[in-house]
């Protein structure tokens, strides 16, 4: 069993089939990419491990517990932390401060105003996130309005709002999009990094350079469904994941 199992997950919008019959398997400790064409089905099915979207059926396991009908609050609370595509932060607070809500809600079960207006006495949160911030490089900024950020610190930040929360499965939707050649580097050797403390992550990503500089395993999503799920090597050379994901190219 692995830390996250999907079993025969369905979801349909109207009369589109986005996902059918998909099931995967990550890991506990590795890095697992999805990858396929726009529209497969990534985000959706990303979605439905969060709670932000329920299958129509099939199942979605966590650490051996279902995740259907639980709120995303509460699936975060079980150790489930995702970075979006675009990020989401509070760009008119300070780099600390957003570091130190999810840590308060990761603690409290919930953010408070309460909580927020003794912050001078939350040394533990404080110095958690502090250290955070200097790991991810950013401490020389930790005082700066987060909207002032460029995009790839701002991707760095929404790292440290999900790594302070000490999540079991880290999911990233596309962790490196609209990033220069050196931001996404700097990523993926940041994200290296992080796989080396034995932290899961699920990583959707378009950037193959991206793709097989940190993962271990990967499924190939194609209209809805896992065509198939490898090791690296073993993907690159598959006829199926060339004529589904790149018309018959070679990756």
């Amino acid at each position: 069993m692995g830390i996250l199992e999907v079993s025969n997950v369905n979801k349909s919008f109207g009369g589109l089939k986005a996902l059918h019959e998909v099931n995967l398997s990550v890991e506990e400790g590795t890095v697992h990419a999805i990858i396929g064409p726009n529209g497969a089905g990534k985000s959706t099915l990303l979605n439905c491990f969060i709670g932000r979207l329920v299958p129509d059926t099939g199942s979605v396991m966590f650490d051996g517990t279902s995740l259907l009908g639980i709120k995303p609050h509460e699936i975060n609370q079980a150790g489930v932390s995702r970075v979006f595509q675009t990020p989401e932060i509070f760009g008119d607070l300070t780099l600390l401060e957003n570091v130190m809500i999810p840590a308060f809600a990761k603690r409290d079960g919930a953010f408070t105003l309460n909580a927020w207006s003794s912050v001078d006495e939350q040394e533990d949160v404080h110095d958690k996130a502090v250290s955070l911030l200097k790991d991810l490089g950013l401490h020389g900024k930790s005082h700066e309005l987060a909207g002032t950020l460029s995009r790839g610190d701002k991707r760095r930040l929404e790292l440290a709002m999900c790594l302070v929360q000490d999540p079991k499965l880290l999911l990233l939707d596309e962790p490196t999009a609209g990033m220069a050649r050196a931001d996404t580097n700097n990523t993926i050797d940041l994200m290296k990094d992080i796989a080396s403390t034995g932290k899961t992550m699920v990583v959707i990503e378009h950037d193959m350079h991206v793709v097989f500089s940190l993962a271990e395993r990967i499924s190939v999503l194609a209209q809805g469904t896992v065509i198939v799920e490898d090791h690296p090597d073993k993907i690159k050379g598959n006829p199926k994941v060339q004529e589904a994901y790149l018309g018959g190219a070679h990756l």
